[in-house]
């Protein structure tokens, strides 16, 4: 293993030596632009240390440099604390975004000691909102800030990172495969149940998927907000229903150079194996299931076979497979590098960046092939954001970033291995047989166990068969132009932004045939047995080639920005912004005429604001955008929105109190937004009917046989002009609360009222003559409303001793308010008045007694049922249980409340933090006919047509089923069957197998240790720390056969448990 990693690490170290040699060389410069400088803080130099703080605690990060020479500078460490060698009696200057910068002479001083106060001027250029920036305390709109450090997490995929740590987000993950592990998030819900739920991601101001998202560096981030009502995201108009993540990367600030370097390596693991039955135990119960469904019938395991199993008489022939330990291995190990350069002087300022991820599976490989089979994923991210300082007036920015990502892995993907393994017997065959001379086979190639034609899924010869790759690589080119334009007016400027997208992936799969062979002529009284091929003639021994998906994509934006922002008299502060953007996207490998045609975007938006002696607060906003979707007539909407705030902390008879409640604000808005995300994903001009102009269903035929036909003409989508965009009234109530300087509460109350949301009639009689689909029409409508809670604390206790906790709590719900269907019979059955992620199903009573009772209950047709199957409850009274019995089970699937708490603490050198997270309100459930043991079941699994299948047998199953021996009424398991027809009785959706989502997980602990800045200088470094970080620690859950985050998707590919060591230095 150490060979391994060392193979894998060379490339760090070579990347870390080439930033060493450019840092180098840039001193060197430095050095040579200055000499007289050089030569003076030579002769005469002193140090100067001190912490840096503010009325919350120490500060990290803070720049601390000589006056009219940024180049002999520092930053403040974790605790705040600096040592800065300057030039005897030269000025020093603090400075950082969002504070007011200090100026201090060193003469005569050692030590200096600093309090920062906030900037309200700079700070408001540090809140990121729609298309500009605003101060925080005239931000009327719903927005969500978080330190991008407290989203540093021991993965390469940063959507992991949001589930409980930013309020009015709801996330989970539902698997921890590399490469498809994205979370799933909303905002404030979703309330719409159309197809796009998700919110619009916006990297530098250009739209971007999850999947960029996930692959961003963390070290790369400035800032990171959540956009989350018509206030704050009505300028982004038809794009912004769902909410808005705006996010902001570094740039280059003027100052000596400075490069930042992290590796890591860590080391992952499931957070919960599924437990099986142990082989033993598998033959006797499917031998019980036939015997207590069909008794008259032979059982599949013969007395003989299950002793000698048992003794372990041959496992070559009476073979006891555990696949979980043949294909999976306990742990795999992981490696990040990230690396940064950053500086520039008057004119240019740069930031530069790289990174390198690789994310293994924990998947076996055969060490017979030649090739690897296991998840390799492997991912480099490139940026570079140039700012140049053209005029004092003009500056432009040059921004370019690519993504690339290499993939390599089983031909099925790591979720389809662990479908496998749960479809396969434990006791038919092995993997595959060793050769032994005398009893036939080769050493050619592997003999993969097998039966009859080779035809039963051996999950192991499926993952080492062969192997697929990919290739993906999204390369952005971004120009920004930024004018001031005093000599028009104060406080007016103007910016253009240009940005270019492309887009590529590629995959192929290379495999062999396998070889088949099964262990036959058994002679019991020698123990011999001989291997018999199986498919001699159609196994292969090299690779062949399957050339995959190919697709190319290209996305042209631009945009240009009216800013004006003026205080007139100290007190009446007018703001404006005026936007209009154009969008183009185009796919070069188009399925269809619809997708051959490039997507475009038009809209203009605005803002007006108005503040009163930062007191008083108003702010109107509105988009304007059109749609390529729908009919002339409804082509363009109009998305306004208008919002009040108060700052009551800054009144005159407020003074008395504030050093207790240091900030109290109450603000309000209301507004609309559209969504043109609707139907399904590639639907297009809904004003257009689709036409079949080959529809063999509807031609006609010739002749007396009718050996002649010809196809006829259909209408496969019929036009509806009338489809518009979906539309969102939604209104915020927010309180901000501010106690002793310290802690910091923000309370909201969030209402939505969705309408013209897309979906099929169901009321149009079919005397009208439609034929296939019938239209769709914006008949749909829901509402959702949240509650939310943020709260922060944060105190620096003494000198070297800070505290901070942290918490916030989402709670948001959503409901159908009117969605077209046939008519009922029941009330119950109406979606209208449930959740958009409602179930419905049967409640489920007990497990019948005998067959007797069978008899004397209600009618349950679904297959022959008996005593020790589920007992349904007859919602109608009618002695029949049907669909007239579903009712709405449980909480919806999607988690009604999201939260998350934690703590950071330090101590001289030494930080510990940790956080929770946790999710409530939700039901999922276990899919009883995947776990449903022994039957053979392939729903959705087009990796298992052709193959004979028998699931697995659940330890939880085996230890709590319904048996003559076990009569519990309320057993894990109803009475066990041999197949799904049998079994059709115990898998309807009901509440027997519902279970409970709320979970509270420890998420994240991390301890570290910043080295003093006197030690790491004398390295020649500016910072140097060490750490330890593990995340999803422990689950407090009351469900224990999965992780419970996985929900229904339990037998797939686990979440991960990792534990990361890492290594930060500055230089």
């Amino acid at each position: 293993m150490f060979n391994s990693l060392l193979k894998q690490s060379r490339w760090m170290f070579f990347l870390i030596g080439l930033v060493l040699a450019l840092t180098s060389a840039a001193r060197a410069e430095s050095q040579a632009e200055k000499p007289n400088s050089t030569r003076f803080f030579q002769e005469g130099k002193k140090e100067i240390r001190g912490t840096v703080s503010d009325t919350i605690g120490p500060m990290p990060g803070v720049a601390v440099s000589v006056k009219n020479n940024p180049k002999i500078g520092t930053t403040t460490d974790l605790n705040g604390k600096y040592v800065l060698e300057v030039p005897d009696g030269s000025v020093i200057v603090f400075s950082m975004v969002g504070y007011t910068s200090k100026e201090v002479s060193t003469k005569g001083k050692s030590v200096i000691n600093m309090t920062m106060e906030e900037s309200s001027q700079m700070l408001d250029e540090a809140v990121v909102v729609a298309f500009g920036t605003q101060k925080k305390e005239s931000v009327i709109g719903s927005i969500t800030t978080i330190n991008p450090a407290e989203l540093k997490v021991p993965s390469s995929n940063l959507t992991t990172a949001l589930a409980g740590r930013l309020s009015g987000v709801i996330a989970y993950q539902r698997s921890g495969e590399p490469g498809m592990d994205n979370a799933e998030f909303f905002i404030r819900g979703a309330t719409t149940f159309g197809y796009k739920k998700d919110p619009l991601i916006l990297i530098d101001g250009m739209e971007y998927q999850v999947k960029d998202m996930a692959q961003l560096t963390l070290d790369d981030i400035e800032s990171f907000s959540i956009l989350k009502d018509a206030s704050a995201n009505a300028l982004y108009g038809a794009r912004g229903a769902n909410g808005v993540i705006l996010i902001t990367t570094k740039q280059g600030k003027e100052g000596k150079p400075k490069v930042n370097v992290r590796y890591e390596n860590s080391i992952s693991s499931a957070t919960r194996n599924i437990e099986l039955a142990d082989p033993i135990t598998y033959m006797k119960l499917h031998n019980e299931s036939y015997i207590t469904r069909k008794p008259n019938e032979a059982t599949p395991y013969s007395r003989s076979k299950v002793d000698n199993t048992i003794a372990g008489v041959n496992p070559t022939v009476f073979p006891a497979v555990d696949w979980q330990e043949e294909l999976l291995k306990n742990s795999t190990m992981n490696q990040r590098l990230n690396l940064n350069l950053s500086g520039g002087g008057k004119v240019a300022s740069y930031y530069v960046s790289g990174a390198i991820n690789q994310d293994n599976g924990i998947l076996k490989v055969d060490s017979r092939n030649n090739f690897n089979n296991n998840i390799d994923l492997k991912k480099y991210n490139l940026r570079s954001n140039i700012g140049l300082n053209l005029t004092k007036t003009s500056s432009f920015n040059i921004r370019l970033n690519g993504n690339f990502e290499d993939y390599n892995g089983p031909l099925d993907g790591g979720e389809g291995i662990y479908r496998k393994i749960m479809r396969s017997s434990p006791v038919q065959f092995l993997p595959y047989y060793p050769y032994e001379p005398g009893v036939g086979g080769t050493e050619k190639h592997i003999m993969f166990g097998n039966l009859e034609s080779g035809n039963y899924l051996n999950p192991y010869a499926d993952m080492v068969k062969g192997y697929k790759e990919s290739a993906r690589a999204l390369m952005v080119a971004q120009l920004e132009w930024k004018q001031d334009l005093p000599f028009v007016t104060q406080g007016l400027n103007f910016n253009m932004m240009g940005n270019v997208n492309r887009e590529s992936f590629f995959d192929l799969r290379r495999s062999y045939k396998p070889f088949f062979y099964t262990a036959g002529s058994y002679d019991k009284l020698t123990n011999s047995y001989r291997l018999n091929p199986l498919n001699p003639d159609t196994g292969t021994d090299y690779l062949d080639f399957n050339e995959g998906d190919k697709t190319v994509s290209s996305v042209l934006y631009m945009q240009s920005v009216l800013n004006y922002n003026r205080t007139f008299e100290k007190k009446h502060t007018v703001g404006g912004t005026l936007v209009s953007l154009l969008s183009s996207k185009l796919d070069g490998n188009a399925g269809g005429l619809q997708e051959s045609l490039a997507a475009r975007n038009l809209g203009v938006s605005g803002r007006a604001t108005y503040g009163y002696d930062n007191r008083y607060f108003a702010e109107f906003n509105f988009g304007y955008n059109g749609s390529e979707r729908f009919y002339k007539t409804e082509r363009w909407g109009f998305f306004p929105s208008a919002g009040l705030a108060w700052q009551i902390s800054n009144e005159k008879f407020f003074e008395p109190y504030r050093a207790t409640v240091s900030k109290l604000k109450v603000r309000g808005n209301y507004g609309l937004v559209g969504n043109d995300a609707i139907g399904d994903k590639d639907e297009r001009f809904f004003y257009l009917s689709e036409v079949n102009m080959s529809n063999g269903g509807m031609g006609a035929s010739f002749g007396s046989r009718g050996g002649y036909s010809r196809p006829g003409i259909s209408i496969s989508r019929y036009a509806n002009p009338n489809v518009t965009w979906e539309t969102a009234k939604n209104s915020t109530f927010g309180l901000e609360l501010g106690l002793w300087s310290k802690l910091d509460i923000i309370a909201e109350y969030f209402t939505e009222h969705r309408s013209n949301i897309l979906m099929d009639r169901a009321s149009i009689p079919k005397t009208m003559g439609l034929q296939g689909n019938l239209p769709k029409a914006n008949v749909g409508e829901a509402k959702s409303k949240s509650y939310e809670l943020q709260l922060d604390y944060n105190n620096a206790v003494s000198k070297n001793l800070y505290i901070g906790v942290r918490g916030n709590f989402t709670y948001a719900r959503n409901k159908y308010q009117a969605y077209e269907e046939q008519v009922k019979d029941y009330p119950w059955e109406y979606k209208v008045g449930h959740s958009t992620s409602q179930t419905w199903g049967y409640i489920a009573e007990r497990l019948f007694v005998d067959d007797e009772e069978v008899r004397n209950s209600p009618i349950q047709n679904f297959s022959n049922t008996m005593g020790g199957d589920i007992k349904y409850k007859d919602i109608n009274g009618d002695g029949i249980i049907n669909d007239f019995d579903k009712v709405p089970l449980g909480y919806p699937t999607r988690p009604e409340i999201i939260y998350g708490f934690g703590f950071s603490i330090s101590y001289k050198g030494f930080d510990a933090n940790a956080f929770f997270q946790g999710s409530a309100r939700s039901s999922f459930w276990i899919d009883a006919s995947a776990t449903a043991p022994f039957v053979e079941y392939r729903k959705n699994s087009s990796e298992l047509a052709g193959y004979k299948l028998q699931n697995q047998l659940l330890k939880a199953y085996a230890d709590n089923h319904w048996s003559e021996q076990n009569r519990d009424l309320y057993a894990l398991w109803p009475r066990l069957s041999p197949t799904l027809s049998e079994n059709a009785n115990n898998l309807q959706t009901s509440t027997w197998f519902m279970r409970n989502g709320s979970f509270l997980r420890i998420k994240q602990i991390e301890l570290g240790y910043t080295f003093p800045q006197k030690l790491s200088q004398r390295a020649k470094l500016s910072n140097l720390r060490l750490y330890a970080t593990g995340s999803n620690i422990f689950t407090f859950s009351k469900f224990k056969l999965w992780d419970i985050e996985m929900g229904g998707n339990g037998l797939g590919y686990p979440v991960q448990r990792v534990i990361n060591f890492g290594l930060q230095v500055g230089i």
